[in-house]
């Protein structure tokens, strides 16, 4: 394309397609390409991507102008010393003035590594992005979700990891058209340091809590983890899935992968019920976009009152189960 303002899009795979946070990604760098005049890069790395239907197609669906699908058997599971040779060698070709990564584990190590091989600088955990002038503006929480702060590159690309649930994707356009780039991996056994001797995921029934309409999540007000047996029956109740403030992961209440904030997951559900969270601003960066909010609290000065729509003073033990109650009567 005749332009020089270009964005490269790493993206992920998951549950055997392109994960959620890869198609908010492309909505983002769309939008900030359309505002330039430029163009979408995308490239995704992994074994077998040819058994995997309609990944580049797909890529192109939401809103990339090239993909590149890169394959190897190394590049899985997921090592730095894997990818990062073909990842240096695309942008080198594309080149970006902008690199965006997920905001995940592999994005957390990956992005300071690929700044650091293109003697650049990397920015995490942004929410926003916006041109100012010729200059690239990443926005992000600072200060335990209580401020929030802009910040630019004086070196080149521009690397950034962003976090979920801060852009809505693009609708699927089946007819737009691009170019689809298959690249056999470079990399080999002798450039990787590191073993993965084993990979383990822990288990979650009901609805993944990143794409949940509805999250019932619990906080140091519960008490303890029988507080978690009717947060679940009640998300059970609605159909939706458990979530955590940090206080009550870090006590063991319930699994680390619960936990919504700064620190843990963004989310964004049509409704999102707080029991005994206290509303720091830690969690309400992670359930802010959240469509409605109601709080369960017995404290009636707690913060988290000034952030939902709904609200209610009481203990959990007499409200949950009569909520739950009157759920299943409606539903029956």
């Amino acid at each position: 394309m005749a332009n020089d303002f270009n964005i490269l899009v790493v993206a992920q795979i998951e549950a055997g397609g392109l994960s959620d946070l890869s198609l908010e990604m492309l909505s983002h760098a769309r939008n900030v390409a359309e505002a330039k005049g430029g163009s979408v890069s995308a490239v995704l790395l992994g074994d077998d991507l040819s058994s995997l239907d309609g990944l580049g197609q797909a890529l192109i669906a939401f809103g990339a102008d090239k993909a590149y699908l890169v394959e190897g058997a190394l590049l899985h599971p997921y090592q730095a010393d894997a990818w990062l040779p073909d990842l240096v060698k695309i942008i080198s070709d594309v080149p970006p003035a902008l690199v965006l990564i997920g905001h995940t584990t592999i994005g957390g190590d990956l992005a300071p590594r690929l700044a650091f091989r293109l003697n650049s600088a990397a920015a995490t955990g942004c929410e926003e992005i916006t041109l100012d002038g010729d200059k690239i503006l990443l926005t992000r929480a600072c200060y335990g979700g209580k401020a929030r702060e802009s910040v630019c590159f004086n070196t080149a690309p521009s690397i950034a990891t962003i976090k979920s649930k801060t852009r809505p994707p693009l609708p699927r356009d089946e007819a737009r058209t691009g170019e689809i780039i298959a690249i056999a991996a470079s990399v080999t056994a002798g450039d990787i340091r590191t073993t993965v001797t084993l990979e383990e995921r822990e288990s979650a029934d009901g609805p993944r809590l990143e794409s949940a309409k509805v999250i019932v999540a619990g906080g140091g007000g519960l008490g303890g983890p029988e507080g978690f047996v009717a947060a679940a029956e009640l998300a059970q109740a609605l159909g939706g899935a458990v979530g955590a403030s940090r206080v009550a992961c870090d006590m063991d209440w319930c699994p680390s992968h619960y936990q919504v904030g700064l620190s843990g997951k963004t989310v964004a559900p049509e409704l999102y019920i707080a029991i005994g969270i206290s509303g720091a601003g830690q969690h309400m960066a992670g359930c802010a976009n959240a469509h409605t909010i109601v709080a369960i609290n017995n404290d009636p000065d707690a913060p988290i009152f000034r952030f939902s729509q709904f609200g209610v003073i009481g203990e959990y033990q007499e409200l949950i189960p009569a909520l739950r109650e009157e759920i299943l009567k409606l539903k029956a």
